[in-house]
């Protein structure tokens, strides 16, 4: 077997549900996004046509400023999108990590029309985000990681048109790191502050984080929050709830 690339081996680092097992896989197959657990260490958040910078850029910002994370990474999805893909130090549940994505919408993107964002892991997980970078069919166009200074260039057209250097798009990710347990568990605090979903520029929240059995019950108990998520919240909780006397 081949070892992997040096682009491949950093998509392994930061997305693989299980980069030791992926490690061993061939040269240019993407990784394992979901452990055999059902968890994940990949969130994605994206942003539909009209694909402006400076929406996504106002999350990319605050996660860091405000939430305390790594920078997530940045990707052009080579049809319709700005993307922010972020990586966890240890693997969470679909449900938490999805259920961090939407109230991290609510905070910082209140403002724009669910229709035109797509967040990864869904409730179910059914389908998985096309691997970056990858071309778009037929088309001359190419999905790609871009850094923060060129991101602004691609708001009319989310695109490469020629392929990215594989050694370029891996010393991108190669600058990227992942969310630490403990700065995950502090930003569900941060992530939750009630209020925030008026602004795209909300105040640092202040308090003891929740741990992440505290945020599943949290999740499945927002009668705002849609049914799907708050079963899957309720299927996560499962295997903590102490059995009958």
């Amino acid at each position: 077997m081949r070892s992997p690339s040096r682009l491949h081996a950093e998509w392994l680092r930061l997305y693989a549900a299980e980069p030791a097992a992926d490690a061993t896989t061939a040269t240019g197959e993407s990784p394992t996004l979901i452990d055999a657990q059902g968890r994940t260490r990949t969130l994605m958040l994206g942003l539909r046509q009209p694909a402006t910078w400076d929406a996504l850029s106002s999350v990319w910002q605050a996660v860091q400023a405000e939430g305390g994370l790594p920078a997530p990474g940045i990707a052009v999805s080579g049809t319709d999108s700005f993307q922010l893909w972020f990586s966890l130090a240890e693997a969470v549940s679909v449900a938490e990590g999805h259920a961090f994505l939407v109230a991290l919408q609510r905070r910082c993107l209140a403002h724009v029309p669910a229709a035109r964002l797509s967040l990864w892991p869904s409730p179910d997980a059914s389908t998985w985000p096309e691997a970056i970078p990858a071309q778009q069919g037929d088309a001359e166009q190419w999905s790609a990681f871009v850094a923060p200074d060129l991101a602004p260039m691609f708001a009319d057209t989310p695109w490469l048109d020629l392929p990215p250097s594989p050694e370029g798009q891996a010393e991108l990710l190669s600058r990227l790191r992942s969310i630490p347990r403990q700065a995950w568990l502090e930003a569900q605090t941060w992530v939750q502050a009630q209020g925030a979903s008026d602004t795209a520029h909300p105040t640092q929240a202040t308090g003891p984080a929740l741990d992440p059995h505290t945020f599943l019950r949290e999740v499945m108990n927002d009668a705002s929050v849609p049914l799907a998520l708050r079963i899957e919240a309720a299927k996560a909780l499962l295997p903590h709830v102490p059995p009958c006397p």
